[in-house]
């Protein structure tokens, strides 16, 4: 198991790199502009541009800025370690900045997938054992609806109902929980309620799915055989060995929400890592875009390794040599 711990983490390494030196690349062969244009005025002279894009550091090619990156990750900057340069519309650290914003992305989808974890399964298995009784058309209904309806339309729904109407939620921005433990909850409930819908749908008819099929394995009827009742034969045979799939959506869920749960922040004006990675790439600020993308990446692989690792505890089947 360490070997196959330490190779992974020797090919995330590897990945990571990849994906920055791609993202450096399509920075420089397909610009959207010259960014040392935003920053310089207006009427600017070829003298002017020249001494930004020195400031800048864009004067160079691509592959000595790539290196230099990866060399200041490593070794840190002079705002710390990891060093992740500046910004180039204000010059201010890129690290201090994703420390900033990671806390709101990171307790959006942390209180969303407690929510769409247990909502989802608690759904799917009740589906499956309730088999084409009202109980489980309702549950799939449900399923139907959470996948069908998209995440703005559901955030503004929410806002009017039980922001503007109701008056049960704080409606948009952020509270920091350290502040204030209930202004915390109260805008937080509802962006987290509207992230798990869609989860929590796909959660219902995956879990659903795979415990109707381990269900009918040639096991289960000798479980039952054995005078097993179905309580345990549910929850001790069948749910543990069709939590396999579930584990490994679950993880990569929560890795590529990182960076993905853009909408979400958007509608709850929440202004996490999406938001922060959306306004970097409008104003092409390229230290801020990979800043986002390699904290994405890293979370992406690591959660993929930390789910390899998990199957060796929920199936038994499974071992690394």
């Amino acid at each position: 198991m360490a070997f196959y711990i330490a190779r992974r983490l020797f090919w995330t390494a590897i990945v990571v790199a990849a994906v920055i030196a791609i993202t450096f690349v399509v920075f420089y062969l397909l610009p959207a502009g010259d960014p040392a244009l935003r920053f310089a005025g207006k009427n600017p002279n070829a003298q002017q541009l020249d001494l930004i894009r020195h400031r800048l550091g864009l004067d160079q090619p691509w592959y000595i800025q790539f290196f230099k990156f990866i060399k200041n990750f490593f070794t840190g900057d002079q705002y710390g370690w990891p060093g992740l340069g500046y910004t180039f519309a204000g010059q201010s650290s890129v690290l201090h900045l994703i420390l900033d914003r990671a806390p709101r992305t990171l307790l959006l989808i942390a209180g969303a997938a407690v929510i769409w974890l247990f909502s989802g399964v608690t759904i799917g298995i009740i589906s499956a054992v309730r088999r084409r009784t009202i109980i489980d058309r309702a549950a799939m209904g449900f399923a139907l609806f959470g996948i069908s309806a998209p995440v703005f339309w559901l955030g503004l729904m929410g806002l009017y109902i039980f922001w503007r109407q109701l008056g049960w939620s704080s409606g948009t921005g952020y509270v920091s929980p350290a502040d204030s433990i209930t202004g915390f909850i109260g805008h937080m409930w509802l962006p987290w309620v509207v992230l798990a819908m869609l989860y929590a749908a796909f959660y219902a008819r995956m879990t659903r799915n795979n415990l109707l099929e381990t269900l009918g394995e040639d096991y289960i009827r000798t479980a039952r055989a054995k005078g097993l009742t179905e309580r345990q034969v549910i929850f001790k045979h069948g749910l543990r060995a069709s939590l396999t799939p579930i584990v490994t959506m679950f993880g990569l869920d929560i890795a590529l929400l990182v960076g993905g749960a853009v909408i979400t922040e958007s509608v709850f004006n929440l202004q996490g890592l999406g938001y922060l990675a959306i306004n970097g790439a409008t104003t092409q600020d390229l230290p801020t875009v990979l800043g986002v993308v390699l904290l994405a990446a890293l979370a992406v692989a690591l959660m993929n390794l930390v789910v390899d690792i998990l199957y060796a505890f929920i199936d038994p089947r499974v071992r690394y040599a």
